[in-house]
C-alpha cells in the first residue's frame, strides 16, 4: 500500500539533521512510502545533498517559511505561524495529499494545531497521546500521556476504546486487554472519576481487566493502560528518569577501578543485550489519537534511529486502517448508548 507521509523537518532538538536522514533511510527501505519533507528549503536540500540524494517523487520538498520553537506557547504557534513546517505538514494531511504527519516538535503546539486543523473523530471529545513502554512480556500502550490533565469518566472510556482499537488494528489483537491505572486493584480504591470510569468500562464490551497499579505497567499485565494525562505524564517521566539513573549507576560501578572495568569487558555482551531491550529509541513515536488523521509525535531529542520508529508507527497506523477501526467502534458505542 502506497503511503505519503508529511515530515515536519524543522521540529525537535536537531531539526533537519535528524528528520531528513531518517526519511531517506525509510525511502530506501520501503519503496511504497513517499515523503513530503516540509520546512526551510535550503536546510532540507543541504541534508539531501549531504546524503547524495536528489529530491523527487519519493522525497518531495515543500518549503515552509516559519519554525515553531520547542518552548513556544501553543497559542502563538497556532495563531501566529500559519506557514510553519508543523502547520504545513498537518495541512497536507487535512487536504489528503499526505496520509500521516510525523513531527518531533513542540508537543503542545502539535496537539493544538492538529486539533484545530484536523478536528476530532465523531464521538471523541478530546484527543489523547498514546505511547508504548517496554514490559516483561514485550510492550504495553498507555494513554493519556499529557494532553488532558483533567478528565471525566467518559473521557477515560473514550481513551480506552481508542487504545484498544489501536492495538487491535496495528498489532492484530482482536481483544486486547485494558487496565485502568489506579492506586489499588480493589473496586473501592481511587477517586470518583476512576470509580465511575471502571463502571463504564465494565459495560463497554471491551476486554476490561480491571484496576491495575503502577507495578503492573512493566509487568505487562494488560495491552492497554488508561489514565488521565496528569498521571500518565508523571508515570512516563518517572520511568525515563529511572532508566537514566540505572544507566548512570551501571557506568559508575563498572568504571570504579581496574577490576570492575575488566568485569565490564567480560559482561559487555550482556550489557549490550540489556541496553537493546530497554533502548527508549525503539519505543519512540506517540500517537495523537482521536483526530481525523494520523499524527505521530516523536521525542524531541530523537536521533535518526529513533525518528525512524516514529515513521514506522505512522505507516503502521495508516496501513492497518486504525482510524476506520476507531470510528466503527465509536459508532457502535453510540448506538449501544442510544438503545439502552
Amino acid at each position: 500500500m502506497e503511503v505519503a507521509v508529511a515530515i515536519d523537518c524543522m521540529g525537535g532538538d536537531h531539526g533537519a539533521r535528524v528528520t531528513v536522514p531518517a526519511a531517506i533511510a525509510w525511502s530506501r527501505r520501503d519503496p511504497a512510502c513517499r515523503f513530503i519533507l516540509v520546512g526551510l528549503q535550503d536546510a532540507i536540500n543541504a541534508e539531501l545533498k549531504s546524503a547524495g540524494v536528489a529530491a523527487g517523487p519519493q522525497l518531495a520538498v515543500r518549503h515552509a517559511t516559519e519554525v515553531v520553537g520547542m518552548d513556544e506557547p501553543p497559542a502563538n504557534a497556532l495563531r501566529g505561524k500559519k506557514d510553519s513546517s508543523m502547520r504545513v505538514a498537518i495541512d497536507l494531511v487535512k487536504s489528503g495529499e499526505a496520509q500521516a504527519c510525523v513531527s518531533a516538535g513542540n508537543t503542545g503546539a502539535l496537539m493544538a494545531t492538529s486539533r484545530f486543523v484536523l478536528k476530532t473523530l465523531p464521538g471523541i471529545d478530546r484527543p489523547a497521546i498514546a505511547g508504548m513502554l517496554p514490559t516483561l512480556k514485550g510492550h504495553t500502550h498507555i494513554l493519556d500521556l499529557g494532553a488532558n490533565v483533567d478528565c471525566t469518566a467518559e473521557h477515560l472510556l473514550q481513551f480506552a476504546i481508542m487504545g484498544a482499537e489501536l492495538v487491535a488494528s496495528v498489532e492484530n489483537k482482536p481483544r486486547p486487554s485494558v487496565g485502568l491505572l489506579n492506586i489499588g486493584t480493589e473496586d473501592i480504591k481511587g477517586n470518583d472519576v476512576v470509580k465511575d470510569a471502571a463502571t463504564l468500562l465494565r459495560g463497554s464490551g471491551l476486554n476490561f481487566f480491571g484496576n491495575i497499579e503502577g507495578d503492573d505497567i512493566y509487568k505487562g499485565t494488560t495491552d492497554v493502560i488508561v489514565c488521565d494525562g496528569f498521571v500518565g505524564n508523571v508515570a512516563l517521566k518517572t520511568s525515563e528518569g529511572l532508566a537514566q539513573m540505572l544507566a548512570t549507576y551501571l557506568r559508575e560501578e563498572f568504571g570504579r577501578n581496574v577490576l570492575t572495568r575488566l568485569a565490564g569487558l567480560v559482561a559487555l555482551p550482556v550489557i549490550r543485550a540489556f541496553k537493546n531491550r530497554v533502548d527508549h529509541r525503539r519505543y519512540n513515536g506517540a500517537s495523537l489519537l482521536g483526530l481525523r488523521g494520523v499524527v505521530i509525535k516523536s521525542h524531541g531529542s530523537a536521533d535518526v534511529y529513533g525518528f525512524g520508529f516514529a515513521i514506522e508507527h505512522a505507516l503502521d497506523e495508516v496501513r492497518s486502517g486504525m482510524l476506520e477501526h476507531i470510528m466503527r467502534r465509536m459508532a457502535a458505542s453510540q448506538t449501544k448508548v442510544e438503545t439502552a
